[in-house]
């Protein structure tokens, strides 16, 4: 089904392919630029070229090409399971593991292992990213929830849309956080200059809302035990970031070199599709970040 949009006065300037990113983020922009090369990307009625700049108020329609079928192939790799019944399942994911293939990363996944482990798992969300409801980035370490049917898939997705899953994460951040607790509003987009990372500056894009409350104090860093009640792109990272205290080891948003970002996805507080019953699963710390805070 063909996508229409029209480019707005923010847009003027701005990359065609660029735009389309934006629009529609589920594809990579290389998959966009062969559509835009195909022919299948018209700008008011016309073929264009993907570095066309926007002008404002052009009219966009995109007809998506087939993809290619694609497969998440089994491997016999270890899985840490934290929670299991006959819904869902609850994966610590240690902090170098993707969760699906994806560019560059095609083996080794999450979704590899989980393949290999289970005969069945959720469809919801295509062959390539079976059972996954919601995701953490390579960097962070921590527990994710898992679909072992169609049903329960569907309802983690109502439960995380109604924001009913409570997730808590542990993050190290630079600098000294001036008040025990706290709460970030401020919204979150991509960033328009550099596309792999996400920004507050704009003081536009989709609401997001991240509370923190001070574990424990250090000369140069604070211990900080976080709850997201959205679920944006590097939220946590971004959001701390824009306040001065980014996440230790994320050089991406202003943090120190390190082995590793020191977030992890602590715990997570669901209810359970097959019994009704709200559930508390906690992954703990690993040994490197437990070291870490040692050292401290």
């Amino acid at each position: 089904m063909p996508h229409t949009f029209l480019a707005g006065d923010k847009n003027v300037g701005q990359r065609l392919d660029l735009y389309l990113l934006d629009q529609l983020p589920q594809y990579s922009r290389s998959r966009l630029q062969s559509w835009i090369k195909d022919g299948l990307v018209l700008v008011n009625g016309a073929a264009a070229k993907a570095s066309m700049q926007l002008r404002g108020g052009e009219s966009i329609e995109v007809s998506p090409g087939e993809l290619p079928p694609l497969n998440a192939e089994p491997e016999d790799l270890p899985l840490d399971i934290l929670y299991e019944d006959e819904s869902v399942l609850a994966i610590n994911k240690p902090a170098d593991m993707v969760v699906h293939a994806g560019a560059g990363n095609h083996s080794g996944t999450l979704v590899n292992r989980l393949v290999h482990h289970f005969a069945s798992l959720s469809k919801v969300g295509g062959e390539l990213r079976p059972g996954i409801v919601h995701r953490l980035d390579k960097g962070t370490s921590g527990v994710l929830l898992v679909a072992r049917t169609d049903a329960a898939h569907q309802d983690l997705a109502a439960q995380f849309s109604g924001r009913t899953v409570e997730k808590t994460y542990l993050a190290l951040v630079q600098g000294n956080v001036a008040a025990d607790t706290g709460r970030i509003f401020t919204p979150i987009e991509r960033d328009p200059t550099r596309r792999l990372r996400m920004t507050t500056r704009t003081g536009t894009g989709r609401s997001a809302l991240t509370e923190y409350r001070v574990r424990q104090r250090f000369e140069k860093f604070t211990f900080l035990e976080v709850r997201i009640h959205t679920g944006r792109t590097h939220q946590i990272r971004v959001h701390l970031s824009s306040v001065g205290h980014p996440v230790a080891g994320d050089r991406m948003y202003g943090g120190q070199a390190a082995e590793r970002v020191f977030l992890h996805a602590w715990r997570i507080v669901f209810t359970s599709p097959a019994t009704g019953e709200r559930v508390t699963v906690e992954a703990p710390l690993p040994q490197y970040l437990n070291d870490w805070l040692a050292s401290l």
